[in-house]
């Protein structure tokens, strides 16, 4: 029986829960790593440097049509989320609820406090390397956003960025972590595959994005470790890409260093 789970559900073998990890990847982010590689080697093979190429990240899915466009929007970030559905519904099924891997309201202040602190360093750190890979001619131009100057841009924006802070989070580092531990990895090996892993779905970024994003994993999966709480990651992950949306559509075009 696999260790946490509940002694009155079938055995899940440990052959069933490294395919269970094999599903619920390929059906996300696993999934998105893939067209991730063949993206960066598009742009690898195309006719101009990677910084005179584009990386979108939240677009208009409708152009010219904004309740349309809204709608389509909203949509996006619902089926998005699925996967993390699967995860809590898998994880029931052992008899494992959210707060297993420390998903809970129960410390609002230190998870708030951690979150924060985290993301003005990570934040900082990585755009500071984003800026050098870009003028090394390692990275695409990334834009964080596009999306028409309506009124509900700045709420899909920061929905888009709790999105991914859930998605990335709960996926990565708090399943991910749970699983390997329970199959019997070292701490040491799992973080660093969580960390690829991370890094190899932002590879359409280019080799920055990949850095950069492998890096800030690593960090995560440490302090996951050490906390042994995935909420003060979320609210990091929400903020750092909620800052980087909204920040870009304000200083597009405002400041010289942005590209």
């Amino acid at each position: 029986m696999i260790p946490g789970q509940d002694a009155g559900l079938p055995p899940l073998t440990r052959r069933l829960l490294g395919w269970e990890i094999v599903v619920v990847f390929a059906v996300s982010l696993g999934g998105s790593a893939l067209f991730a590689i063949i993206n960066l080697a598009g742009s690898l093979t195309a006719h101009k440097a990677l910084g005179r190429q584009h990386a979108l990240l939240v677009g208009s899915l409708a152009p010219g049509r904004p309740l349309l466009d809204l709608t389509l929007q909203l949509a996006s970030i619902t089926v998005t989320l699925a996967p993390v559905a699967l995860v809590f519904y898998l994880m029931a099924r052992s008899g494992e609820p959210p707060s297993a891997m420390g998903l809970d309201t129960t410390r609002p202040a230190s998870d708030m406090a951690r979150g924060a602190a985290l993301a003005a360093i990570i934040g900082g750190l990585g755009l500071g390397l984003y800026l050098a890979a870009f003028h090394a001619g390692l990275s695409l131009n990334v834009v964080p956003e596009n999306l028409p100057a309506v009124w509900w841009r700045t709420p899909v924006l920061i929905l888009d960025a709790f999105q991914n802070g859930i998605l990335e989070e709960i996926l990565v580092v708090g399943y991910l972590l749970r699983r390997l531990d329970q199959l019997g990895w070292s701490p040491a090996r799992a973080v660093t595959l969580s960390a690829v892993l991370r890094g190899s779905y932002h590879l359409y970024q280019g080799f920055g994005g990949f850095a950069g994003n492998a890096a800030m994993g690593a960090v995560f999966g440490i302090l996951y470790r050490r906390w042994g709480r995935v909420t003060p990651l979320i609210i990091a992950h929400t903020l750092i890409d909620g800052v980087a949306f909204v920040g870009y559509a304000v200083l597009r075009g405002r400041v010289s260093w942005l590209p």
